[in-house]
């Protein structure tokens, strides 16, 4: 008898198969080679075919939606609770073929192939940014320990090697001169590549009216809002903004029983790389509203009872909010959304 309902653990190479018929009863329990895995679901007849959302699952989400299979993602943390015992692929398939059958479960969207291009790049700018600090915070400690000093900032970099390249070789010998001119090559290489990415990023944004319609949002730009439209496939999977905010991690976490309920820090759950673009934002935001007090005159009245950071994180929460109900409900931004008079 044909399975109606399969669990599939994802791997590198080895693949862990367990189908159920409509009667729950096992029907399949099976090891697949990778190479194997598209015939396998060839000949199967239609089926729910879930999957943890980890590496590769959006691609092996396409391929076997494109089969005609109905695939569903899910968190690894919400399947989790569905393993029995033990830890081992067919424990772990078992669980996701249970998992994703639950009425109340909660599943990832997946993405396409131009999507995860977008991600790509994202991180790919991210690793070269991260790359491009190393080598500068390098460079200024080694030039520190001979006494050349330049103010902070990525664009005062230029100073420092002029430094380096006029200074007496009594001061900086040789060896240490042509480290740092090493090092400085580095940062003019990982330079290019940043603009390179960030000018075909923008090429996205101008091709796409979500990214453009985002990007009227106070402190959100091109960077926030191409990784906004290419992580959140479908806006109506989440209830309201708040929910949206939640799963970016922006909301306080809830602690009680009994009805009384305490609120603590941000749970930080969710989206760490949108939670980070969007807290720079709202840095950014209240930096202007502190010189602008016609300007969102709720953040100056929060500034002048909370700590700084405090009401940056409340920014970056109503911006998410924003961003939500622009993709949900569709128009841009109105300057009332944001609290402006």
């Amino acid at each position: 008898m044909h399975p109606t309902t399969i669990g599939l653990d994802l791997a590198k190479h080895v693949f862990q198969v367990h189908g159920v018929d409509a009667a729950g009863k096992l029907t399949i329990r099976k090891k697949l080679r990778r190479s194997e895995l598209v015939e396998f679901f060839k000949k199967l007849p239609a089926c729910l075919v879930g999957m943890e959302a980890c590496g590769t699952a959006h691609y092996w989400g396409r391929e076997l939606a494109s089969l005609g299979h109905d695939v569903r993602l899910m968190p690894p943390a919400y399947v989790k609770p569905y393993v029995k015992r033990g830890k081992n692929d067919e424990v772990d398939a078992e669980a996701i073929c249970e998992a994703v059958t639950r009425p109340t479960m909660r599943f990832v969207p997946i993405k396409s192939a131009e999507q995860q291009s977008i991600l790509m790049l994202h991180r790919t700018r991210d690793l070269f940014v991260r790359q491009r600090t190393m080598l500068v915070n390098s460079l200024r400690g080694q030039l520190a320990e001979f006494g050349l000093i330049a103010p902070q900032g990525i664009w005062r970099i230029p100073e420092l090697q002029a430094l380096a390249q006029d200074t007496d070789n009594s001061v900086l010998p040789d060896p240490a001169r042509a480290c740092a001119e090493l090092i400085m090559m580095q940062i003019e290489d990982l330079q290019a590549k940043i603009k390179t990415i960030e000018r075909t990023l923008m090429a996205r944004h101008r091709a796409n009216e979500m990214s453009l319609r985002l990007a009227t949002i106070p402190g959100i730009g091109v960077i926030t809002a191409t990784a906004m439209v290419a992580t959140v496939v479908d806006a109506s999977a989440f209830k309201s903004g708040r929910h949206f905010a939640a799963w970016i991690g922006l909301v306080p976490q809830q602690n009680g029983t009994g009805g009384k309920v305490h609120l603590g820090r941000i749970s930080k759950k969710g989206e760490p790389y949108l939670r980070r673009l969007l807290v720079l934002g709202a840095t950014a935001v209240v930096r202007y509203a502190r010189n602008k007090p016609d300007f969102a005159g709720w953040v100056n009245a929060l500034l002048a009872r909370r700590p700084a950071r405090v009401v940056t994180v409340a920014v970056a929460n109503k911006l998410a909010r924003i961003v939500w109900a622009i993709m949900q409900r569709g128009g841009s931004f109105r300057e009332r959304s944001f609290g402006i008079a």
